[in-house]
């Protein structure tokens, strides 16, 4: 019986250590895979269009789901799309004018750590205030950080690594 609760106790450690590493503070899979498909759209900038098939197969995402993804990337014009045979989707800028944090902002809506509702907050003396502007400042900096990198800073980035051959063309 011993042994029982001492595994249990054990058991209920680990756990809680699995979740305090995992954090709750993340960006969702839309902007995942938002900046991968728009990644995958600066590696073949000047080769045309690029159907949405060849873009789901060379990031491995689902088709049906990128199409979900470039109607609001489309209207904030950092997609463009061309019908006809040789249709598909291009980018709305060249990949060194498309930064991290546009694409984020438009499948994300921005980075606010806190609820604007809870920022306001008590009135009275608290630490409210004082945990706020941490915050505020967390958000701010992943804000800069997003912006300071480009589509083009992205496939450079993969070609050092090897990830990517030096000339892609489809």
């Amino acid at each position: 019986m011993a042994a029982s609760g001492r595994a249990k106790r054990d058991n209920l450690r680990r756990r809680a250590s699995r979740r305090a590493r995992r954090s709750d503070v993340r960006l969702s899979t839309r902007s995942t895979y938002g900046v991968r498909m728009m990644a995958f759209l600066a590696k073949v900038y000047g080769n045309g269009p690029a159907l949405l098939r060849e873009v789901a197969e060379g990031e491995e995402i689902s088709e049906k789901y990128l199409s979900q993804i470039v109607i609001p990337l489309r209207g904030a014009g950092l997609l463009k799309s061309a019908r006809g045979a040789h249709g598909g989707y291009l980018l709305g800028r060249a990949p060194e004018a498309i930064t991290v944090r546009e694409i984020v902002e438009v499948l994300e809506g921005g980075f606010d750590l806190i609820d604007p509702d809870e920022a306001r907050g008590p009135t009275a003396q608290t630490t409210h205030r004082v945990v706020v502007s941490i915050w505020k400042a967390l958000s701010d900096e992943i804000a800069r950080t997003l912006e300071s990198v480009t589509l083009a800073d992205i496939v450079k980035r993969a070609r050092e690594r090897g990830e990517l051959p030096t000339m892609y063309n489809i």
